[in-house]
Formats: structure tokens, sequence, C-alpha cells
């Protein structure tokens, strides 16, 4: 019998909680999702995306974007240092994060979808894989 090697089991086990999030998403990321997922947008996104270690709320590949949905318990001290060592390690691998209050999705989607596509624009990814 073969063992899995450490590096597989955690690959394994963040594929394993990325699709156990996309089942169970929260009512901004639904909302968000629902825009994103537009077949006209310019280039596409995924949803619980295992990224290095952590996984993004929202990930576009051809943009190195990381979209990041932030409810009440980013507030708390130690989620707010979390946030802070996973941003750092996403931008040192040369993706750009951006972070959303759940209200803020609610109150103007539209405004949110605006500043993610000024960033995917400004990244230089213009077209959707085929």
């Amino acid at each position: 019998m073969i063992r899995k090697s450490t590096h597989a089991r955690r690959r394994a086990l963040r594929h394993d909680l990325a699709k156990t999030l996309r089942a169970n998403a929260t009512g901004a990321e639904r909302l968000l999702w629902a825009l994103l997922r537009d077949r006209r947008l310019p280039v596409r996104f995924g949803r619980q995306q295992p990224v290095g270690p952590y996984i993004a709320d929202f990930f576009c590949a051809a943009g190195r974007l990381v979209i990041e949905l932030d409810g009440d318990q980013h507030g708390a001290d130690a989620a707010i240092l979390h946030d802070e060592i996973r941003a750092r390690f996403l931008t040192s691998r040369g993706y750009r994060v951006l972070r959303f209050p759940n209200h803020e999705v609610f109150r103007d989607p539209h405004l949110v979808l605006e500043t993610i596509l000024r960033a995917v624009h400004e990244s230089g990814a213009h077209s959707a894989p085929d």
C-alpha cells in the first residue's frame, strides 16, 4: 500500500473543504457569484478555489486576482491578523487581493462588480479562455 505524501493529503483536504464551502455559500457569496459567472465578462472566475495553502472566495487566474468577502467575524483581532498574513502570502506570489464586506455586496453589488472588473482590466487580462 502506497501512502499519500503530506502535501498530497493537504491538497486533497483543501479540495474537499473548497467543495464544502461552495455547497454552503453565504448569501453575499451567492449574489456575487451570480454576477461573476456571467459569460459576457472578459475573464472567468472560480469560487472557493484553493490558492497555495488558502482557499480564495473567488479567483481569476487570468487576472491574478483573489476576491475575499468579509462577514462580521473578520473584525475580530485574530481574523484581522489571519487576513493580513493571507494577503501577504498571496501578494508575494503575484496576486492582487480585493476585500469587500458582505454588507457592501448586498448594498451595491454592481459597484463591487465594477471595482472587480476595473482590477481585471488593470491586470491586462481581457479575454476568457475557450
